[in-house]
């Protein structure tokens, strides 16, 4: 048994979550280190308006900044803008609702064309998105139930339901039916919600016990949910596996299981997300974190910015936009030797949906 290695691994991840944050309350304009790069296809056609002239000044509104997937969702966002001639402005309310609210203002009365809101509630989100849309700006949410309340907002998304059910028939084959388990999950947010529909089904279908289910949604989820799981786990030690749907709340559970060495190799964890840490995490030696649904956040992000430009430029014929999820097992991860995100890329090149959200003059940007 290597422990120390998946010791240093997740105390690696964990600081990298704990420090995610930078950005602050106001517009940022400096570029997050140890990025991908990408690369950027070339256009076959002119742009079209407000493309075909100076610089389009467009911003994020994001309700945090923290973790693996948030930052690399904003690289994907800035080098897919940079590739659309756009000027982005970024606001990160660090997981206060009504900062948000109110940077989602300022990014309005800043004079953006077009504006990105990225995580939140739709309670406090519809006021500033419904003004800015009778403004005329053009607006994507990205992970908010917002068409309730602004029924013109363009809503984007993962398949959230498509990847909670390849992480748990995953599960399913694994562990099997009338198993006892955990959840770690936390109610009210929209992606987390969406899987927690799925996740109620299979329980039901499959007849799993859920015997506890804990954790906390904040700036720092995985440092936050780890003692909450670790008070669980030792309530109830005879699980067979933990469903974790958010990498944050994985790594929190991760965390957790060290700290009850007698559950080593009893407890098979299946969470959400993915990054190079987090695949650091499940190719670590005894690793219980066996199986994740996943997008590459980079590429997200990317996508969501060429549907901003698409309804920008009249071109986007739809309100709801999709992108699809793939499964990534341990397994598969080792037999393949993929040790970082490049790796992951190269063995699973629709992992860049660069189809999703196109057009022949929007530049691509793939990782």
């Amino acid at each position: 048994m290597n422990k120390p290695r998946l010791v240093g691994a997740l105390g690696l991840a964990l600081i990298l979550g704990a420090s995610g944050c930078s950005q602050g309350g106001d517009a940022a304009s400096s570029s997050p280190q140890n990025q991908d790069s990408g690369s950027v296809a070339t256009a076959s056609a002119p742009m079209p308006s407000p493309f075909d002239g100076d610089p389009v000044h467009i911003a994020i509104v994001q309700n945090t900044g923290q973790g693996d997937y948030f930052q690399q969702y904003l690289n994907g966002t800035r080098l897919q803008a940079e590739a659309l001639n756009m000027e982005l402005d970024v606001y990160d309310a660090q997981g206060d609702n009504a900062t948000q609210a109110s940077q989602l203002d300022q990014a309005i009365a800043s004079g953006a064309q077009g504006i990105i809101v990225r995580h939140g509630f739709a309670d406090t989100l519809c006021p500033g998105v419904n003004k800015a849309l009778e403004a005329g700006i053009s607006v994507v949410i990205y992970d908010v139930e917002i068409q309730t309340c602004a029924p013109d907002a363009v809503q984007t998304q993962q398949s959230d339901a498509v990847m909670a059910s390849l992480v748990l028939d995953q599960m399913l084959a694994d562990v099997g039916p009338d198993q006892d388990v955990g959840y770690v999950n936390v109610a009210g947010i929209a992606p987390l919600d969406r899987r927690d529909v799925v996740w109620q089904q299979y329980t039901a279908d499959n007849n799993w016990n859920v015997l506890f289910k804990t954790g906390k949604y904040t700036t720092s989820s995985a440092t936050d949910s780890a003692p909450m799981v670790d008070n669980a786990l030792k309530a109830n030690p005879d699980i067979s596996a933990i469903y974790a749907p958010y990498d944050e709340l994985t790594k929190g559970t991760l965390s957790a299981l060290e700290q009850n060495p007698d559950l080593a190799g009893k407890v098979k964890v299946y969470g959400a997300d993915i990054s190079t840490a987090d695949i650091e995490l499940m190719i670590a030696d005894n690793s219980p974190w066996v199986a994740t649904g996943a997008t590459d956040p980079n590429a997200i992000g990317a996508a969501v910015t060429r549907t901003l430009a698409l309804d920008m430029a009249g071109q986007l014929d739809t309100l709801n936009v999709e992108f699809p999820p793939i499964l990534v097992t341990q397994d598969m991860l080792r037999e393949k030797n993929i040790k970082n995100m490049d790796d992951l890329r190269a063995a699973e090149p629709d992992l860049n949906i660069s189809s999703e959200s196109s057009a022949d003059w929007i530049p691509v940007v793939t990782f």
